[in-house]
């Protein structure tokens, strides 16, 4: 390839079994479709943030977690063994897991926890995929400190559909707790109120310069002066959809979610729970003289409190110490960048119309032109009763709860997957998720008098190979909002999306069916709907949920359980040896 990757942790030099110990491997030593073996022990480790000591669930005892590096075609074998007493899974967000719904990892959909003291290894082949993803715990809000970068390279060979960067960058924004998010969400489901928030964002791990005690805990970006760089940005914050900019720079974004789209220029983006995007950076082609902060704050909609804070990184530029000394650097002018307000729901907006996949030869977009199946969600917030004899802290004495067509998702104790592989759904699941919501009404209007919603672990399910239409419509039942929802197991074509109440007579005409955006996570717009296209294709049982931690933890989720096909390469394998158990 020719670009080198700024790794969080050293590469070691050879290839050793993963059972011995942890590796990271450099892709350019390394051939097309190998088998790359990592081992994970999830481990607490001491980490100090704001002045803050505490001790966290770690891999390896980093924070963030260490990077995966691997090239389109190739096979991983992840070895995850858990030190710790919490129960752990781990999601590759966005990988399409071909018939390996096994390794896909949400904690009682596709598996059970890995319990203390035992392990299991994820087994993947990354198939027609090539980009920047992420991988992340998927139990309870374990991802608020288990989560890295999962970097697919092309296959060797095969260049980029842009200029070759100098360099590549991950920059992953997340979050600082000075408590214990599992703590945080414990007490809310307790008392049925919202959770207290975070005390910072992060990114790469360090909360920047503009909160106390936090002066040299910042990320540094160091550049030389005439050269392109690829930034890998990767959202993976627990509760906050993100702006961000680098003060007089002009990015292009190239790649979306692992896919590549039609280059444009932006001087800020928005990037979501679960989302990622590639950008080229070209800096400026002499020393500025300058310093410049990266920064990113909280986009927001909803009525609930937020970490309405912001953090910075620094753009640094390589300087000679011919024509400057390393005092005089300090004293170089810092320059801002001005983010958008924080409900700007038309930048927001704006910014997801100028995504287009490239839809070229090479990378076509095999949106689905007929569709088999049409479904309609409706996706927001409403409340459950409180407990006998309990005063609780959400709407009017009752219990916040989140659902998709008013039901709320009650995860089961037996993994779906497995009870529906060995036959025995019966008291697990219930095949019937209702395709439209069973009680319609002014959706973006007044809000009905009950807000209750019910309770029920349901999916629905499809034939193989079944094209799917979905839309998605926000509702103002405690307040319009955005939900960034995610899609286990597959990509999406985000073919249209509007404000108020979806028409089913006259926004379909709209519809774009030539280039829309692939993704595996979409912004819900804030009173608003969104739709989506994709191909059943991949057989299996596939979470869908909202990427803000909380609504998930309220019940915004849901199944599909795609049976089967007919030929070999359209079944799901039988699941391996070392499965866990529930």
């Amino acid at each position: 390839m020719g670009a080198s990757l700024d790794f969080f942790s050293p590469a070691f030099p050879g290839v050793l079994m993963f059972t011995l110990m942890t590796f990271c491997l450099i892709p350019e030593l390394t051939i097309a479709g190998i088998t790359r073996q990592y081992k994970f022990d999830v481990k607490l480790q001491n980490v100090t943030r704001l002045c803050h000591t505490k001790s966290m669930v770690t891999i390896n005892g980093q924070f963030p977690g260490p990077r995966i590096v691997a090239r389109e075609g190739d096979q991983l074998l992840i070895k995850v063994v858990n030190h710790v007493q919490n129960n752990i899974t781990i999601h590759w967000h966005g990988i399409r897991q071909l018939q390996t719904g096994w390794a896909d990892g949400p904690a009682y959909v596709t598996q059970c926890p890995i319990q203390n003291g035992h392990s299991y290894v994820y087994n993947f082949t990354i198939v027609g995929q090539r980009g920047t993803l992420f991988w992340h715990a998927h139990i309870s809000w374990l991802r608020s400190t288990v989560y890295g970068p999962l970097i697919i390279l092309p296959k060797r060979g095969v260049p980029y559909p842009f200029a070759q960067p100098y360099k590549e960058v991950p920059i992953v924004f997340g979050e600082w707790w000075n408590a214990d998010p599992e703590a945080v969400i414990n007490q809310a489901m307790k008392t049925g109120g919202g959770p207290n928030v975070s005390d910072a964002y992060t990114i790469n791990g360090l909360p920047g310069p503009l909160y106390n005690c936090s002066a040299r805990d910042a990320f540094k970006l160091k550049v030389k002066p005439g050269k392109t760089y690829l930034l890998r940005l990767i959202n993976a914050a627990l509760n906050d959809e993100l702006f961000f900019s680098i003060a007089n720079h002009t990015l292009t974004v190239v790649e979306a979610d692992a896919v590549y789209v039609k280059p444009f220029e932006i001087d800020t983006l928005l990037i979501t729970p679960g989302q990622t995007t590639n950008v080229l950076l070209k800096t400026k082609p002499h020393f500025p003289n300058a310093t410049f902060f990266m920064t990113a704050r909280p986009y927001v909609t909803g009525l609930g409190t937020f970490d309405n804070s912001t953090v910075a990184g620094i753009l640094q530029y390589e300087f000679s110490s011919k024509t400057l000394s390393t005092p005089s650097i300090k004293k170089l002018p810092l320059y801002k960048p001005i983010l958008p307000p924080l409900n700007d729901t038309s930048f927001a907006t704006n910014f997801a119309n100028k995504l287009r996949s490239l839809a070229s030869d090479q990378f076509p977009a095999n949106v689905p032109q007929k569709v088999d199946k049409h479904f309609f969600f409706t996706i927001g917030l409403g409340t459950s009763p409180c407990q006998q004899n309990q005063t609780c802290q959400g709407p009017n004495g009752t219990r916040f709860a989140a659902s998709v067509n008013n039901v709320s998702f009650a995860l089961p104790t037996t993994a779906l997957l497995q009870a529906h592989f060995f036959g025995q759904s019966n008291g697990v699941y219930h095949p019937d998720f209702p395709s439209s919501p069973i009680f319609p009404f002014n959706y973006t209007g007044n809000p009905p008098n009950n807000t209750m919603v019910s309770n029920g672990t349901k999916l629905v399910v499809l034939p193989f190979n079944t094209s799917v239409e979905l839309i998605m419509q926000d509702t103002s039942i405690l307040g319009a909002e955005s939900h960034p929802l995610h899609l286990h197991g597959f990509n999406f074509f985000v073919v249209g999306q509007g404000f108020g109440n979806f028409d089913p007579n006259k926004d379909p005409a709209n519809f774009n069916l030539v280039d829309p955006v692939e993704r595996n996570t979409v912004g819900v717009p804030s009173g608003g709907w969104v739709a989506i296209r994709f191909q059943a294709d991949n057989p299996g049982v596939w979470f869908m949920h909202c990427h803000l931690e909380i609504h998930t933890s309220w019940g915004l989720k849901m199944g599909w359980l795609v049976l089967d096909g007919k030929l070999p390469n359209q079944k799901l394998l039988p699941p391996p040896a070392d499965l866990p158990k529930c």
